[in-house]
């Protein structure tokens, strides 16, 4: 098998030699030594006569070769008593088969260095600054314990599951949460605060938080709380 390649596609001589061994459709765990030498050396020729450098390290390894090549050329007399001696590929196969693993998981990092490139992240950020100056919400519950009430929700639904942040076609709107809000208050009157969050993706969480905000400002719903750090009940506005 004539086999033609430029020194400067490989990262090194063991990157070569795997290469070699799988063109040759060699079991790494059983070398052809004798073939594989043959198909090295012709390479580092070829690269000669094509003025290519070819660094040391590609010729420590061919002397390498040559000396195992020589070592499995020679007779074998192993009597009953004394113990089998060692394989002279031994410590050449556990080389290849330890650069192949960093080989692949180095192509690994690659593809998710470029999966990474497709996430964008944003820093935690004061939810007071999208908030107008004078926001009034009537009811005894602050704007601070509807937040806090809201951590907590997050914690809770994070610990137990990780939240759905899978982006869907249908944009959650905060007009679309308020007015399931209403339908939902007219048909029971009063829910608990937590019970406006049936779905726990960060787009829902979001558009029911502000819609609640909203329709508070408005005096649409009325926010209570009877105990400190207690539940937050949301109950309709009737106006009369």
């Amino acid at each position: 098998m004539d086999i033609e390649f430029k020194i400067n596609d490989f990262e090194g001589p063991l990157d070569l030699l795997l290469h070699l061994i799988k063109e040759s459709k060699m079991d790494i765990m059983n070398i052809e030594i004798e073939k594989i030498t043959d198909q090295y050396m012709n390479f580092l020729n070829q690269s000669e006569k094509m003025n290519l450098e070819v660094s040391s390290e590609y010729l420590v390894l061919a002397s390498e070769l040559l000396e195992i090549k020589s070592k499995m050329l020679l007779p074998r007399d192993v009597k009953e008593d004394e113990e089998v001696e060692e394989d002279p590929r031994e410590e050449l196969v556990n080389r290849l088969l330890e650069y192949q693993t960093y080989k692949d998981l180095t192509k690994l990092l690659q593809e998710k260095e470029l999966l990474r490139k497709d996430i964008y992240t944003k820093t935690p950020e004061n939810i007071h600054q999208f908030m107008e100056d004078n926001v009034e919400i009537h009811s005894d519950v602050t704007l601070d314990d509807l937040v806090q009430a809201l951590q907590k929700y997050y914690q809770r639904k994070n610990d137990n599951k990780p939240l759905n942040t899978k982006v869907t076609v249908n944009e959650i709107s905060v007009s679309s949460r308020r007015h399931d809000i209403k339908r939902l208050l007219k048909s029971r009157g009063r829910v608990s605060f937590f019970e406006l969050f049936p779905i726990a993706s960060k787009e829902y969480i979001v558009a029911t938080f502000l819609a609640v905000l909203e329709m508070a400002k408005n005096n649409e719903l009325r926010l209570q709380q009877e105990k400190e750090f207690g539940d937050i009940l949301c109950e309709v506005v009737n106006h009369e």
